[in-house]
């Protein structure tokens, strides 16, 4: 036993001393690594050294150390997802840390730097603005079965709400701008709607499996294009074609029946210089909230040919054809709590012959074509141009008739269809009493963008651009289902006075909408040393025109109006200077009037022209500062945006009984946006890494109006309209957000995440134009109660075989069932009892996986 002992000391002293001798000749490499066309960091890049398991991942500075490393010549292998693998050699002196420099990596994609360059609408630490960036990978791990816009709502300024709960129904908001004002752009092609400015999120719900960069500008900005961008700008960057070839399969799986599969390929550069990606996928549920079932079917498909080192061509495709149960109208929280179904309570569907029928339901179908052609004329001077087109099909149900029978009509809180099939079959030739029907939108849309990029000098870049678009839209409504009836008589047609409409046949409205847009802009970035700066100039004229089928006779000439133009500019501009390597300041003003939009501009959903219908003016200016270290990066920004004249028409009855309906255009309501937002990401240790961000808004209306007055066509006054709303809150998002979020590596590959989200001082929405009575003056809308969600997520990357491997991501989001209201209307009293709300959904989860080969 002694000889045992001694024999165990010796050998424990002699790996001892071989270990400090070991040490004693070993030194460490440092280094930081970036892209090599953008110069943004790489987060989260693996830095190996060769021939070894050693390794780290580059911090939230792009930055790396790494320890350990024998004396001598040695090779530190790095690689990143979308990044073409890079080997560095260095000579290790013992006890020294040797700087390997700035390692840039090339994407492996083809056209993809091209698309980042001309689409980026910003670069962290040059551009002066708030900017937030989400990669892939958080988008492929954490999303799960969570809609797109959701990836979002950790982002300063940003509040996301699904609604109603229909897929793709979710609404997003930044810094208490709506939609409307929040410019979407997918690889640098606005898609907000042409008429109306909104985004439907639900004809985009294949961008989760396109994306492969998400950035968020807030306020004002530096984008390149004119875009009604008064909140801010989110910009999708989609996946390019990769020069290897390879491919993935997903499946997923979550609560209520969620399904999703997805397949996708890549061929890899071929000798000729092709490349194509193509992704296809299904997702099918149920829904969270009762009568929601959806199904939907998304594509991608990118193809790029590089012809030589001036010219390259990208072809891209993407869209969802998809079909959703909605639930359309909000309820009293009392009806809510006292329904059995609780917060999963739906009033918009049923039972018909034993199956489910939707009285709201989204159906729709809107593929995004775009052909991009860039050209490099010479070393200082690129134009790239992109064409593309999108065509829209499908539209809203609901109903029609005497609809109080789809109330009284109810089995458990659902619709029973069945009866009210039989109330239309008894009306015999009188027609159905009741139907469903679809509010159509179908559109073409077509546009051109072509910007040229000049490097004038070593620090002076000027870019100029076109932006050419036109739209063409058909409005009408489709009778869908006469619920067993024989017609239904509709008389809003002066064309067909007595129409008995069948199945398929348009009733209550027919009419077309043409919106050209004409706009140009030149910007130009001036950089020297540690200051970045940038003034753009932009302008674009609005055109409509609408043409009305069922209010004007085929023979009166007012039937299709001649087109009306509006003209919108603005200014922008900004700096940014780097303190210090860590330290970073900015500033960005900036000015513009937005043209109005076609509700505006055409009244009483009729040829109703609204001649006077003013620009909206915004004026908006940001203060930002930003820190970056290897373990901590944080920002900090306080913004100001003034909303001048926000436009707002009522409609007031004529003094003649007959003659159409006047309009007053109300000018002069002017509303502030102001706040401050904090956002930081730490990584204590290699496997540690932290985050979080505060946003404290302060939202109101500045001021009423009273007494406005409104005349008739011979300029004679005959009424006025008050607006009593001054230091009121503006409704409709979460003025107070805050998030803080942990991710850590148990072991290798395997990583567990939370997410703590919190939301204070929501304010339901509420139309200014209702605030006619002086009782309404400094009274608040109906105030939300606070609440913080708790989201898990795990995912562990392993290898099946050489050149194939998976990753499993699971997800549950609001673990603690934690009941919440993000979306309400206003009531009568503005509190609780009066309001009319969404609960949001209660715990979920989803679980992924992903096979890459």
């Amino acid at each position: 036993m002694g000889k045992i002992l001694r024999f165990a000391c010796v050998s424990i002293g002699l790996m001892l001393l071989t270990a400090t001798v070991s040490l004693a000749q070993s030194g460490s490499v440092r280094g930081a690594v970036v892209d090599n066309e953008t110069d943004e960091t790489v987060v989260g890049a693996s830095v190996l050294l060769k021939g070894t398991s050693t390794g780290v991942t580059t911090d939230a500075d792009g930055k790396f150390t790494l320890e350990g490393v024998p004396v001598g010549s040695a090779t530190i292998t790095i690689s990143f997802i979308g990044y073409t693998s890079k080997e560095v050699t260095v000579t290790v002196t013992a006890d020294k840390a040797v700087n390997a420099g700035t390692i840039r990596l090339a994407s492996e994609a083809i056209g993809l730097d091209e698309i980042s360059i001309v689409a980026s609408i910003g670069i962290d630490r040059k551009t002066p603005v708030a900017l937030s960036t989400v990669r892939a990978e958080a988008i492929e791990t954490k999303l799960g079965n969570q809609e797109f816009p959701e990836i979002l709502q950790t982002t300063p300024g940003v509040y996301v709400n699904k609604a109603g709960g229909g897929y793709g129904d979710s609404q997003i908001t930044i810094r208490g701008f709506e939609s409307t004002n929040v410019g979407v752009l997918i690889n640098g092609i606005p898609v907000n709607d042409m008429e109306n400015g909104t985004v439907y999120w639900s004809n985009w719900v294949g961008l989760a499996n396109a994306a492969g960069t998400v950035q968020v500008q807030r306020g004002l900005g530096a984008s390149k294009v004119a875009i009604p961008s008064v909140g801010g700008t989110i910009n999708v960057i989609s996946k390019a074609s990769a020069a290897q070839r390879g491919g993935s399969i997903f499946y997923g799986v979550g609560n209520n029946n969620y399904q999703k599969q997805t397949l996708a390929l890549n061929t890899g550069l071929s000798e000729k210089g092709f490349a194509l990606s193509l992704s296809l996928g299904q997702t099918k549920g149920d829904g969270y909230a009762d009568g929601t079932q959806f199904s939907g079917y998304e594509y991608y498909v990118n193809i790029a040919k590089k012809f030589n080192t001036q010219h390259e061509i990208t072809f891209t495709a993407l869209g969802a054809q998809q079909r959703h149960g909605q639930r359309q109208n909000r309820s009293l929280i009392s009806t809510i709590q006292d329904n059995k179904r609780g917060i999963r309570y739906n009033p918009d569907w049923g039972y018909k012959n034993g199956e489910v029928v939707w009285a709201e339901d989204n159906f729709y179908t809107k593929p995004l074509f775009s052909l991009n052609h860039y050209w490099t004329i010479n070393e200082t001077t690129e134009l790239s141009t992109v064409a593309y087109a999108s065509f829209g099909t499908g539209g809203g149900g609901g109903t029609t008739g005497e609809t109080a029978l789809f109330n009284s009509q109810r089995t458990d809180g659902a619709i029973d269809f069945d009866a009210i099939m039989d109330l239309n079959e008894a009306a015999g030739a009188a027609g159905s009493r009741a139907i469903l029907r679809a509010s159509r939108n179908d559109h073409k849309w077509y546009g051109v963008l072509s910007t040229l990029n000049k490097q004038v000098s070593s620090n002076l870049n000027v870019l100029g651009g076109l932006d050419f678009r036109y739209y063409y839209g058909e409005h009408f409504t489709e009778l869908t289902d006469l619920l067993n009836g024989q017609h239904y008589l509709d008389k809003t047609n002066k064309n067909n006075p007595m129409s008995y409409a069948k199945e398929g046949d348009k009733i209550l409205y027919n009419n077309d909408n043409v919106v050209l847009w004409e706009g140009a802009f030149i910007q130009g970035e001036y950089s020297m040393d540690k200051l970045t700066t940038f003034v753009t100039l932009q302008g674009s004229n609005t055109s409509y025109k609408r043409k009305d089928y069922f209010n004007y006779l085929d023979t009166d000439p007012n039937q299709e109006t001649p087109y009306y133009n509006f003209f919108g500019w603005g200014a922008k501009g900004g700096a940014n200077y780097n303190l210090t390597d860590n330290h970073n300041v900015f500033a960005n003003i900036g000015y513009f009037e937005r043209a109005p939009f076609v509700d505006a501009v055409f009244r009483n959903f009729r040829n109703d022209v609204n001649k006077d219908a003013e620009p909206e003016k915004i004026t908006s200016f940001e203060l930002g500062y930003g820190y970056r270290s290897g373990i901590l990066t944080a920002n900090a920004n306080v913004y100001y945006t003034r909303w001048a004249d926000k436009f707002f028409a009522q409609n007031v009855a004529p003094a003649v009984p007959g003659s159409p309906a006047l309009t007053a255009n109300i000018l002069g309501v002017n509303a502030v946006h102001k706040g401050v937002e904090i956002d930081l990401k730490a990584t204590p240790t290699s496997n540690l890494t932290l985050n979080g961000m505060l946003s404290i808004g302060d939202w109101r209306w500045q001021n009423n109006l009273t007494d406005v007055p409104v005349f008739n066509d011979q300029q004679v006054q005959v009424a006025t309209v008050n607006l009593y709303i001054k230091d009121t809150h503006v409704g409709g998002s979460a003025q107070t957000t805050a998030a803080l979020g942990a991710r850590y590596e148990l072991f290798n590959d395997f990583n567990l995440a939370f997410d703590y989200t919190y939301f204070a001082n929501n304010y339901a929405y509420y139309d200014a134009l209702t605030r006619s009575n002086e009782s309404y003056s400094g009274k608040d809308p109906w105030k939300m109660p606070d609440f913080g969600l708790v989201d898990l997520n795990a995912t562990y990357k392993f290898a099946i075989s050489e050149g194939v491997n998976g990753t499993l991501s699971g997800n549950v989001y609001n673990l603690f069932d934690t009941d919440n209201i993000k979306n309400a209307n206003d009531g009568s009293n503005s509190d609780w009892n009066t309001a009319l709300v969404y609960y949001g959904f209660g715990r979920t989860w989803s679980l992924g996986l992903k096979i890459n080969f």
